[in-house]
């Protein structure tokens, strides 16, 4: 089941003295995290206004509505945000990694079963999928559009057309 609420970032530190929040990012871009008005406490029970927002080297700078001196945005430390998944607009072919944790991987010609989706690695050329297969042996696998068929969050399925030797077995 999808989530209402994602994992946008947390608040590593502040910037100044009136109460600007350093966050990192947990999205493809610090520019994305940017654009939300509203982002929320407590895996989305709490709303908060974001009163303005800037990218400053890998991190945003962010004003939220009631912090207003370093002090107030130091007990914020260590906090995770959280964005609501009916504000984010995302491009068409692109997931919430959150969202493809634990689909399940086949081949998309055969229909073999390879695994379970268990992390995404973001390497900056593309990202990489750590599959665990069903006899708990882990695979890398290069998550580049000629190799990925077919993603499909409502059936939970990811088809796959892997390069010889990724789930070869050793036999």
């Amino acid at each position: 089941m999808r989530k209402e609420f994602l994992e946008a970032g947390k608040i590593v530190g502040t910037h100044g003295v009136r109460g600007e929040l350093r966050v990192e990012p947990w999205c493809d871009s610090a520019e994305f995290l940017t654009g939300f008005k509203t982002l929320y406490w407590d895996n989305g029970a709490t709303p908060v206004k974001v009163t303005g927002a800037r990218v400053h080297k890998s991190l945003v700078l962010m004003k939220l509505e009631g912090v207003e001196s370093a002090t107030q945005g130091d007990l914020l430390r260590g906090k995770v945000l959280y964005l609501a998944r009916k504000d984010a607009k995302l491009p068409e072919g692109r997931y919430f990694i959150q969202d493809l944790v634990d689909m399940k991987v086949e081949d998309a010609d055969t229909g073999a079963v390879y695994g379970t989706l268990r992390e995404v690695f973001q390497t900056g050329a593309n990202d990489v999928y750590r599959i665990q297969g069903e006899n708990g042996k882990e695979y890398l696998f290069p998550a580049v559009e000629q190799m990925i068929a077919e993603t499909n969050l409502e059936t939970g399925v990811i088809k796959v057309r892997p390069i010889p030797g990724i789930f070869d077995s050793e036999e």
